[in-house]
């Protein structure tokens, strides 16, 4: 299959555009092997549901199992590396004078791939946070029975990221729909369009007048509200795109 084309009115706005902003989820790093969180669970994981170990509800009953299934997470992601797509994007970031990508992914490929300018709206797994008093830590107290504890209060270490009935930062949400509103061209790269409030931010994006592009194998909500599709996986497309830029 070759590489797909980019509709002249896409590479009219790129090239006109001053701002650009990124909107990515777990597609594109499903394209470097890393399981979408709503994927079936493997092995000794096999009977669980995400949702039975995302919560803060399950960190509190079983506090180990869910420290357990993270550091296996953490694991999958070090042994996966930034595809293409990952890395059009970071030579996107030197491309425009006002760039934001925001994700809702937390594994840090962005990052690795030489992106700078990231908003993670879910957290990053590699983070680690205080399950008492929520603050970030740079160092963890080994415990006999995992998870590590906090060297401040002694209370349980979990990972930096939004579990299910968690609120998303208040400023990081801000910062990137003004990332969104605010630019002239916004892609929306492998994102289901289901997961909110993070879902909603192409339609605010379009109400302000931006034009939103999607690049997805497969219809989404925001298939309908988008400028341009591009119904292709993310390496190609934004390879693409790339290459289509002055």
């Amino acid at each position: 299959m070759g590489m797909p084309e980019i509709p002249s009115n896409l590479q009219e706005r790129l090239r006109a555009a001053k701002s650009v902003a990124v909107l990515s989820g777990s597609g594109i790093s499903a394209e470097s092997g890393v399981p979408t969180f709503r994927d079936a669970q493997t092995g000794m994981w096999a009977r669980y549901s995400p949702e039975d170990l995302a919560t803060p509800q399950a960190f509190q009953r079983n506090p180990r199992m869910v420290w357990e299934w993270y550091q296996w997470r953490r694991q999958l992601v070090l042994e996966a590396q930034p595809n293409s797509g990952h890395l059009a994007i970071a030579a996107m970031e030197g491309r425009f004078a006002g760039f934001r990508l925001v994700t809702q992914n937390v594994d840090g490929l962005h990052q690795r791939a030489g992106s700078s300018r990231v908003l993670e709206l879910h957290g990053n797994i590699f983070r680690n946070l205080c399950f008492r008093e929520g603050i970030e830590l740079d160092e963890l107290v080994e415990s006999i029975e995992p998870p590590p504890r906090c060297p401040h209060c002694g209370g349980p270490v979990r990972p930096g990221v939004v579990w299910f009935g968690e609120s998303l930062s208040g400023k990081v949400f801000e910062e990137s729909l003004r990332a969104c509103t605010d630019a002239d061209v916004l892609l929306v790269v492998g994102t289901s369009g289901l997961v909110h409030p993070a879902a909603g931010l192409p339609a605010h994006a379009k109400a302000s007048g931006t034009f939103v592009v999607e690049v997805n194998p497969e219809s989404t909500p925001i298939s309908g509200l988008a400028d341009v599709v591009l119904r292709d996986k993310a390496g190609p497309a934004l390879t693409s795109l790339l290459e289509a830029l002055p």
